[in-house]
């Protein structure tokens, strides 16, 4: 029985250590750019409504955070296996599928015919905030599918 480690062991949890700091920083990276596009393309300051504790503004920044954050897993998951090809595949498709996500939720609650400013601003609860988050998801669904 032989319990020795490989010869490349330490090299090898070094550079696996790299990689996910790396990965880490560009999913950070990839998500903030996602609030943004978010909070820039939705009527009001998404980050002000949501400190107040608007309940719709909260819920529509909550899914739009999470249909981000498939579309980063996805683009980051489908990289390439070369730490630096995979980088940078994982920077252009996660920015790709955040602004196909932006103009895909505006799309949709134009053709609904939603007010998002007035939805968010409300200081109750508003059913459509719903019907706005799971586009959100939905649609970030689709991106994140469509990056694989």
């Amino acid at each position: 029985m032989n319990l020795a480690l490989a010869d490349t062991f330490g090299s090898d949890l070094v550079k696996g250590i790299g990689a996910i700091l790396l990965y880490g920083v560009v999913g950070l990276l990839l998500m903030l750019v996602g609030f943004y596009a978010i909070d820039w393309t939705t009527p009001g300051k998404l980050s002000a409504l949501v400190r107040r504790g608007l309940p719709n503004a909260v819920i529509v920044t909550a899914s739009g955070m999470l249909s981000m954050a498939f579309i980063v897993v996805v683009a980051i998951f489908n990289s390439a296996s070369d730490l630096t090809e995979g980088l940078i595949t994982s920077l252009v498709y996660g920015l790709l599928g955040i602004i196909v996500q932006v103009l895909a939720v505006r799309m949709l609650e134009w053709v609904t015919r939603i007010n998002v400013g007035s939805t968010i601003e409300s200081e109750a609860f508003a059913p459509a905030s719903v019907v706005v988050a799971a586009a959100h998801l939905a649609l970030g669904l689709v991106v994140a599918v469509g990056i694989s």
